[in-house]
C-alpha cells in the first residue's frame, strides 16, 4: 500500500512538473510577441509574396480590376501603439467589406445592440458574402458581415443624405488617427453603376419593412466600401477592437469592452464569409477582409494586424494576405484557442 501511495505520489510529482513546464513553455512562447519587428514581418511577406500570383485580383466591380496584383504590405501595431510596416505600405487600397464593423460600431453606439440585431441575426455562414441567403424567406439577414447585413446596419444609422457615411468616414479616421483618409470617387462610382445585386436586397428588406429610406441610403454604403487606406490603417483598426475600443496611442474617448466584444465575435464568426469556420480553425483570430485586397485582425488585448494583397482566392479573401497571418500566428502562437 505504501508502495502504491508511493508510485503515485511520484507520479502526480511528474505530471505536475510537466504542466507546470508546458505553462512556462507557453508563456514563453507568448511572451515572444515582444520580439516582432519589421524584420520579421519582411520575411514572412518575402515567403508568401509568391502568392499573389496565385489569386485574382476582383473585377466585378470595375475599377478594382484596375489594382496591381502584385502589390503586398504587411503592418502591425504591438501592445504599446508601436507600428511595424513591411513591402507597399503607402500603397492606398479600398476597405470593401472591412468598412462593415466601423459601421456596425456606429449603429449600435446610437441604437443599441438588441434593436440593431432585433432586424437581422448573430448567424455564422456558408455562403459567399453577396448571397441573398435567407432574406427571401425570413426577410431578415443573416448577419452584419454579409452584404444584406450590412446595407441594412448603414441604413440604420441616423441621418439625412451622406450623414451617416460621414459618420462612419469620420470614425475611421478617429481610429487610424489620420484625418487625411478620403473615399475613391472613381471606385465609389463604379460600385453604384454595377450594384444591381445590393440593390435587389436593398429592395428586399425595403418590401419587407426593414429598410424605409430611399437609394441615398444604399449609396452611403457603396461610398464606405469605397474608403481608401493603407494596411497600417487596418493594424490600428484591428489594434482598436483587440483592445477595447482605445485607439493605438492610448485615446480611450470611445472605450467599450461590451462594443469590442460584439465587433470581434462577428469577425470570428463571419468575418471572412463562407471561409470564417476553416479560417477560425487555422489562424483562430477576430478578422475582416475586403475584396479591394485588406485583412485587418484583432489579437484580443495584445496587437493588431493588417495586410493588402489584392489577388483574392475563390473566397474573396487575401491569398497572400491570408498566408502572411497564418505565419505570423503560428510564429507567435497567437491563435485565442
Amino acid at each position: 500500500m505504501k508502495k502504491n501511495s508511493f508510485l503515485f505520489s511520484a507520479k502526480g510529482i511528474l505530471i505536475a512538473g510537466f504542466l507546470s513546464l508546458n505553462t512556462v513553455m507557453h508563456a514563453q512562447k507568448t511572451a515572444d510577441i515582444s520580439t516582432i519587428s519589421e524584420k520579421t514581418l519582411s520575411s514572412i511577406l518575402e515567403k508568401n509574396r509568391t502568392y499573389s500570383s496565385q489569386g485574382k485580383v476582383a473585377d466585378y466591380i470595375p475599377e478594382l480590376g484596375k489594382m496591381d496584383a502584385k502589390a503586398i504590405a504587411f503592418s502591425v501595431v504591438d501592445k504599446n501603439g508601436k507600428v511595424f510596416n513591411t513591402g507597399d505600405v503607402s500603397k492606398k487600397f479600398t476597405m470593401q467589406s472591412i468598412s462593415k464593423i466601423i459601421a456596425l460600431m456606429v449603429a449600435v453606439n446610437e441604437k443599441g445592440e438588441a434593436n440593431v440585431f432585433d432586424k437581422m441575426g448573430y448567424f455564422g455562414s456558408d455562403r459567399p458574402f453577396n448571397h441573398f441567403s435567407n432574406l427571401e424567406t425570413t426577410g431578415k439577414p443573416l448577419n452584419p458581415m454579409m452584404n444584406a447585413g450590412a446595407i441594412l446596419t448603414t441604413s440604420l444609422i441616423s441621418g439625412d443624405g451622406e450623414k451617416p457615411f460621414l459618420k462612419v468616414l469620420d470614425m475611421v479616421r478617429y481610429i487610424t488617427k489620420n484625418p487625411t483618409i478620403d473615399y475613391s470617387k472613381s471606385v465609389y462610382e463604379s460600385e453604384k453603376f454595377t450594384g444591381h445585386r445590393n440593390r435587389g436586397m436593398f429592395y428586399i428588406m425595403k418590401n419587407s419593412g426593414l429598410i424605409s429610406g430611399n437609394e441615398d441610403q444604399l449609396d452611403n454604403y457603396f461610398k464606405q466600401c469605397s474608403i481608401e487606406l493603407t494596411a497600417e490603417d487596418l493594424a490600428k483598426i484591428g489594434y482598436f477592437f483587440a483592445n477595447q475600443c482605445v485607439r493605438f496611442d492610448g485615446d480611450s474617448t470611445y472605450k467599450n469592452a461590451e462594443i469590442a466584444k460584439l465587433i470581434e465575435s462577428q469577425m470570428l464568426t463571419a468575418g471572412m464569409y463562407e471561409f470564417s469556420g476553416e479560417y477560425s480553425r487555422t489562424v483562430g483570430l477576430p478578422s475582416k477582409s475586403g475584396v479591394g485586397g485588406g485583412i485587418t485582425v484583432s489579437v484580443p488585448g495584445k496587437i493588431g494586424i493588417g495586410v493588402f494583397s489584392p489577388a483574392l482566392d475563390q473566397h474573396g479573401n487575401s491569398l497572400a494576405g491570408y498566408h502572411m497571418i497564418l505565419d505570423l500566428v503560428k510564429q507567435y502562437n497567437l491563435s485565442i484557442f
